[in-house]
C-alpha cells in the first residue's frame, strides 16, 4: 500500500531436500509481505534469498507482469476479488489443496468463488479485515460512529478524511443507502452519487493510506471513512485513541489472497512459499506486519498472537463483523468505468 520499492532480503542456510537448484525466489507482494518478521523464517528454513517487489493496485502488478520475461516472477499476492482476472488471464498456477490448511480458515474468508474455478484452485486468502470508520475517540462521540448516518453530517463537517480508493468507499456508500455492494448496477449510480457528494462535502482531505494515516495521526482530522484496523491497528499501543469501528450499517470486507505465477520456473519452492504464509506461525507475522495490520485467514494464528495484539484486531468480535460486512463491490468493465468517473467527478467537488 506504499510507493513500490524492490526489498532484498538475504540469508544462508542448508537448503531443504528437493529445493537444492532453487537459490531465489520472486514475488510480486504488498507492503505487509515485507516485514523480516514474516520473511527472514522462509530463508533461514529454505537457504534461499527472497526477492520482493511491492506494488499497489492490481492493475500494477498486471503492467509488471506483462512486461516481464516468463519465468521472472514467482509468487504473487493480490486482491481477492481479482483473483478470477488473473486467473482468466492464465496468470496463476493450479494449487495442490490438499497441502493448503484452508480447514483451519474462517469459512467466511475462505472465497472459493473467487479462488477456484472449474474445481482447481487457483489462490488462497491469506488476510482479511474491514474498510470502515477510523477515529479519534478522544475527539469524537464514539456513539456516534455507530451510524453511517450521523458521520458526515454537519457536526463532523472538516473533521473528516477519505481513503482515497473507489471500490471501497463506493461500498461505504451503498451500505448508508441501504443497498448490497453484489447488487450495485447503473440504476444505483444516482444514489451512489448523492452520498458521495455529501460525504466529500463535509470532508477536509481525501488521501491515500499513508496520508489518511497521518492526518488522523497529527489530528488535522478526526474521521477516515475507509479507514479500519489495517489504518490504525499499527499505532494502538502508542497511540489507543485513535481506533475504529463497524458502524449497525456494516462495513466493506477486504481480503488479499497469494498464489504461484504459472510463469514461475520453480512452482515446488513457490508453494512452500505459500504454505509458509496461511501457517499459523507465518498469518501471525503477516497479521501484525510493521506495514499494517489485518485479520489473518487461518483461525490457528490465534494461538501466536498475544491477547493485547488479538484486542487490537478485534478477535472475538468476528463472527459478528463477517456476518455484517459486504464484500467490496465486483463491476463488470463497463459499470467500473463509471464508478471510476463518479469517483473523479467526486473529488472534483
Amino acid at each position: 500500500m506504499t510507493t513500490p520499492r524492490l526489498m532484498m532480503l538475504c540469508t544462508t542456510a542448508i537448503l531443504a531436500p528437493g529445493l537444492a537448484a532453487a537459490q531465489e525466489l520472486n514475488a510480486l507482494v504488498w507492503c505487509d509481505h515485507t516485514d523480516p518478521a514474516l520473511i527472514e523464517p522462509f530463508e533461514q528454513e529454505h537457504g534461499v534469498k527472497v526477492n520482493l517487489r511491492e506494488y499497489e493496485g492490481t492493475g500494477a502488478a498486471l503492467a509488471i507482469l506483462e512486461q516481464s520475461r516468463p519465468g521472472d516472477w514467482d509468487v504473487l499476492v493480490i486482491d481477492a476479488i481479482d483473483v478470477p482476472r488473473a486467473v482468466e488471464a492464465g496468470l496463476m498456477a493450479e494449487l495442490p489443496t490438499g497441502e493448503l490448511p484452508t480447514a483451519d480458515f474462517f469459512p467466511e474468508v475462505v472465497m472459493e468463488e473467487s479462488t477456484t474455478r472449474d474445481g482447481k484452485t487457483y489462490a488462497v486468502t491469506e488476510k482479511f479485515g474491514y474498510n470502515t470508520i477510523s477515529y479519534n475517540a478522544d475527539k469524537v462521540d464514539e456513539a456516534d460512529m455507530q451510524s453511517l448516518s450521523t458521520i458526515w453530517t454537519d457536526e463532523y463537517a472538516d473533521r473528516i478524511a477519505i481513503y482515497d480508493y473507489y471500490l471501497p468507499v463506493i461500498g461505504l456508500a451503498a451500505i448508508a443507502r441501504g443497498l448490497e455492494t453484489a447488487d450495485l448496477s447503473k440504476d444505483d449510480l444516482d444514489a451512489l452519487r448523492e452520498e458521495l457528494f455529501a460525504m466529500k462535502a463535509a470532508s477536509r482531505s481525501v488521501g491515500e493510506v499513508v496520508a489518511s494515516q497521518t492526518a488522523l495521526a497529527t489530528g488535522e482530522v478526526d474521521i477516515v471513512v475507509g479507514g479500519g484496523e489495517w489504518l490504525t491497528a499499527v499505532l494502538a499501543e502508542e497511540r489507543p485513541e485513535l481506533t475504529w469501528t463497524i458502524p449497525e450499517e456494516g462495513a466493506v470486507r477486504w481480503a488479499q489472497s497469494i498464489g504461484v505465477l504459472e510463469g514461475s520456473e520453480q512452482k515446488d519452492l513457490a508453494l512452500e512459499f505459500v504454505k509458509h504464509v496461511v501457517s499459523p506461525e507465518g498469518q501471525a507475522a503477516l497479521a501484525t506486519s510493521s506495514c499494517f495490520w489485518g485479520m489473518p485467514a487461518n483461525m490457528q494464528a490465534g494461538d501466536h498472537l498475544s491477547d493485547a495484539q488479538k484486542q487490537v484486531l478485534r478477535w472475538d468480535e468476528q463472527q459478528d463483523y463477517l456476518a455484517r460486512a459486504q464484500l467490496y463491490p465486483a463491476p463488470d468493465e463497463d459499470l467500473d468505468i463509471e464508478m471510476q468517473d463518479l469517483w473523479l467527478e467526486m473529488l472534483q467537488q
